[in-house]
Order: structure tokens, then C-alpha cells, then sequence
């Protein structure tokens, strides 16, 4: 079998298994961070489980980089630059930015965030740099691209900026949960994943490509439920929470 036939395969196969992973999340919460449960096998801490489960994404992009036969674009470059600046945060930063005591997570948690994030990245960094024919440099002046990279910007600055806010609860060795406020928490329980959603709405924008658009789809599939399961464990957690706020959009959910 040729590799062009399998990703496409891949790629069908991915938006159908995407589906059925959002309905089976609707009603089993990934059992990590404040929704940890026992019962999910073996432990890591969450700091290792985090760097080793999302650096999978820039390594396996970077190599579909490396091997592309449309790389030498700035378009080309400037994905790549989106791509890997978001996941070195996200592996290299953002957990070693979390407070309170070791927690963990289940082995079988870090190793599908490994599985989603090699096959999405190969899927992605396959397509751009190689099965789309190569984005010409004409493309950063279209208004797709412009669009794309503006939420893909937008959006990234949101999610950090809740995060810093989530952090800034805790002082070290701190345990408990609090609610936190400011910025757009004012609004909703989770603008960190209502700017995941916009990154790569953004991405699927500015690539233009089944591909960006099946990141798109997995990152709603992922994190619409947690923000559900979020929003409702705040309410039974605190007496006092907020009633104006919503799960993830502003006044209307």
C-alpha cells in the first residue's frame, strides 16, 4: 500500500474514531487532575506524564518536517514555528509551572495523549509539508491564512493567560482547589479551553486542510466534555459559584 493511500485511510478512519470518543467522554470523565479516580492501572507523576505525552507532538511534526518535500516555503516555516513554539509550552513550560503537591496520572491516560498526538502529528506535518503540494509563499498574503494565524494567535494568548491565572491560586505546597477570577473567568469556568478550541480552529483555517480541520475536530471532542465535567464539579464544589458563569461560551453555554 502506497503511504498517500494510507493516510488518507488514517485520515478517514480519525474523523470517525473522533466521534465516538466524544460521546464515550460525554459520559466518562478522563480520570486526571481534579477528576483523578482510582481503578485506571499504574501511576506517573504529572509532571513526567506531561512532558513525555506532549512532547510526542513537536517531535513527530518536526520529523514530518524533516522529511517533507515542501519545506522550504516561510509559509512552511511559519507552521512549523506555530506548531512547535505551542508544544514546547505545552510540554516544557506548563508543567513544571504546576503547583501543590506530586500529583499523578494514570500511565493509561499518558500513553493515549502519546497515541493521539504521534498520529496527529504525523497526519498534519504529513499533509503541509508534503501531500498538499506545498503552500507557496503567496499563501501568507490570503485571507484564510491571515484569519487563521490571527485565532490561532488569539487564542493561544487566552489559554495562557487563564493559565497563569490557575497558577497564581496556589501559593507552594498549597493542596486545595479555589475559583478563580479575572480575565475572561468572568464569563465562562474555562477560557484555558475555549482558547485551546480557537488555536486550532485557527490552525484548521490557516492550513485549509482535512487535516487541520481533524485537529479541530479532536480538540472539541476532548475538551467540550471536560469543560462540561469542569464546570459542573465547581458548582458542587463551592456553595457560592459564580451563577453567571457558563462551561465554555460566554452566555450561552
Amino acid at each position: 500500500m502506497k503511504e498517500y493511500t494510507f493516510y488518507n485511510i488514517l485520515l478517514i478512519a480519525w474523523f470517525i474514531v473522533a466521534i465516538f470518543v466524544f460521546l464515550f467522554l460525554l459520559r466518562f470523565t478522563a480520570p486526571y487532575g481534579r477528576h483523578s479516580r482510582s481503578g485506571w492501572g499504574p501511576l506517573i507523576e504529572n509532571k513526567k506524564g506531561w512532558l513525555i505525552m506532549e512532547s510526542t507532538a513537536p517531535l513527530v511534526f518536526f520529523a514530518g518536517f524533516a522529511v517533507g518535500n515542501y519545506t522550504n516555503t516561510i509559509t512552511a516555516i511559519i507552521f512549523l514555528a506555530l506548531w512547535e513554539l505551542h508544544y514546547v509550552y505545552r510540554a516544557f513550560i506548563y508543567p513544571f509551572g504546576l503547583r501543590g503537591t506530586k500529583k499523578h496520572m494514570p500511565i493509561a491516560v499518558m500513553c493515549s495523549g502519546m497515541f493521539f498526538n504521534a498520529v496527529n502529528g504525523y497526519i498534519n506535518s504529513r499533509y503541509i509539508f508534503t501531500f498538499s503540494g506545498g503552500y507557496s509563499n503567496e499563501w501568507i498574503t490570503d485571507n484564510r491564512f491571515i484569519v487563521g494565524v490571527t485565532l490561532f494567535i488569539a487564542g493561544s494568548l487566552i489559554n495562557r493567560q487563564a493559565d497563569r491565572i490557575l497558577r497564581s491560586l496556589r501559593s507552594r505546597g498549597e493542596t486545595e482547589y479555589k475559583v478563580p477570577y479575572g480575565r475572561l473567568y468572568r464569563w465562562v469556568s474555562c477560557p484555558n479551553y475555549l482558547g485551546e478550541i480557537m488555536t486550532w480552529i485557527g490552525w484548521a483555517v490557516a492550513t485549509w486542510s482535512l487535516a487541520g480541520l481533524s485537529f479541530a475536530l479532536w480538540t472539541i471532542t476532548n475538551l467540550v466534555p471536560r469543560a462540561r465535567a469542569h464546570h459542573a464539579w465547581y458548582n458542587q464544589q463551592f456553595s457560592r459559584y459564580p451563577q453567571e458563569r457558563k462551561a465554555l461560551l460566554p452566555s450561552l453555554w
